[in-house]
């Protein structure tokens, strides 16, 4: 262990590279581990790249497969894929603090400033305090979720299989995963309130982020919350809202997927297919069926994603959010962003659009290289690589059929989407020394 230190000490891992190989690392395990005969139901290996494919998927808790997960992977290969989502969804260095605490070892500045990095937290004091409450909480409203399920799965599947479909899916969904293990996702309960309750209620709080429960924990008042959490709180339930209208709205005709229910179950599944591209790649439509206004309209959801610290991905809520009010400012011909009377830095305006500027170049790229190598629509590809930078899972049926370059292609989309754009940008840019002058200003011409 000590020469193994020596030589990370070596690399000089910053915070964001240290995630960024860590996150890697994990992926390699655990398509070591899914690799052996041992995880597949039929003992037969699954393929090195099938398997990482895979291990991208449950680490960066996005929900793409290659394989239906019910019917290919053993209960081995499932509980390694359930490990895999549970320390993607946390972080694999928080996972790993727990471990530290439970033996006493303290925890050094550096694994503070590691966790500082994975949790997107602005200072630096009481790190230990934040994972303790992120391991606590996560936990238990996972087994309320694994309880609540478990009145629908045990009646249907029996004790024994109904307890692990429980477990498996209260975890799946509260970090924003989307694996299932029924074969079919949640297709087979599109009338069933308590499942669909409990799964998007589960995927909404694992995509507040913990720094916004703590906040709402502590404040109970929407007027006293800081800035991030009425952003978070007030965009998250916009695109929610406006998701399940132009769902309920544009599908509910469509003999493939609304049009044969009822109006309850069509408001409930609207509902649900509006929470989903939050980043869990649950179903209970077809989404292959879907009309091509809906699936834009989930590109754009599944793009924005969830909210910082959290258990999604995508480009977050928050960073839409300053993007939008930049432009209103703008429009309106203010000097400052403002939001619920308190200013926007700058900087925070300036990361933003970076992220964004980011995401696009890296879908644009993704997408116009697997329109080369892959068989499919353009509208497919670009639903996606947005579902896998989104981390979200849902696609329109093209995963198991992808070429072994579109699969590494998803696999590393998947790895940057979970990692963060700007993370991934700090990690492998050159540190720069602060200049001591600075250029003379010229206008140019926008617009």
């Amino acid at each position: 262990m000590t020469s193994i230190q020596k030589y990370l000490d070596k690399l000089e891992l910053n915070p964001p590279r240290f995630l960024v190989v860590g996150f890697g690392v994990l992926i390699i395990l655990g398509a070591l581990l899914l690799s052996l005969p041992i995880a597949t139901k039929s003992g037969e290996g699954v393929g090195f790249i099938n398997a990482l494919f895979t291990s991208a998927s449950a680490v960066c808790v996005t929900g793409l497969t290659v394989v239906n997960t019910a019917q290919y992977w053993s209960l081995f290969g499932q509980i390694v894929i359930l490990v895999l989502i549970q320390i993607g969804g946390l972080g694999f260095m928080t996972s790993a603090t727990i471990m530290a605490l439970l033996v006493g070892r303290k925890i050094s500045l550096r694994e503070r400033l590691i966790i500082k990095e994975q949790l997107n937290q602005n200072a630096l004091s009481g790190m230990v305090r934040l994972t303790r409450y992120v391991i606590l909480s996560t936990f238990i409203i996972e087994g309320i979720g694994a309880i609540f399920l478990s009145t629908s799965f045990i009646p249907r599947y029996g004790f024994k299989t109904g307890v692990w479909f429980s477990i498996f899916h209260a975890i799946s969904a509260f970090c924003n995963a989307g694996f299932d293990i029924i074969g079919n996702s949640m297709m087979s309960f599109v009338g069933d309130f308590t499942v669909n309750m409990t799964i998007c209620l589960l995927i909404i709080i694992g995509g507040l982020g913990f720094s916004v429960l703590i906040d709402i924990s502590n404040k109970k008042n929407f007027k006293r919350l800081n800035l991030h959490s009425k952003l978070v709180l007030s965009i998250t339930s916009m695109l929610i809202i406006v998701g399940m209208i132009v769902i309920f709205i544009v599908e509910w005709n469509n003999p493939d997927t609304l049009k044969r229910f009822s109006v309850r179950e069509k408001l409930l599944a609207s509902f649900f297919q509006a929470v989903i591209p939050r980043t869990a790649g649950f179903n209970s439509i077809d989404i292959s069926k879907i009309y091509d206004t809906t699936a834009f309209m989930m590109i754009i959801l599944m793009f924005i994603g969830g909210s910082s610290g959290s258990t999604a991905g995508g480009i977050k809520t928050t960073t839409f959010g300053a993007a939008l009010l930049t432009t209103l400012a703008v429009i309106r011909g203010d000097k400052d962003v403002v939001a619920f009377n308190r200013r926007i830095n700058q900087e925070i305006i300036n990361r933003s659009l970076a992220i964004i500027s980011i995401g696009l170049i890296l879908i644009l790229t993704v997408s116009i290289i697997l329109t080369i190598t892959e068989d499919s629509s353009f509208l497919d590809i670009l639903f996606e690589t947005t579902s896998a930078f989104g981390t979200v899972g849902l696609t329109r049926g093209i995963t198991p059929n992808l070429s072994n370059i579109g699969k590494i292609m998803i696999t590393l989309t998947m790895y940057a989407g979970r990692v963060g754009p700007l993370t991934m940008a700090f990690a492998f840019a050159e540190r720069q020394k602060q200049s001591l002058f600075r250029y003379s200003e010229e206008n140019i011409t926008v617009g």
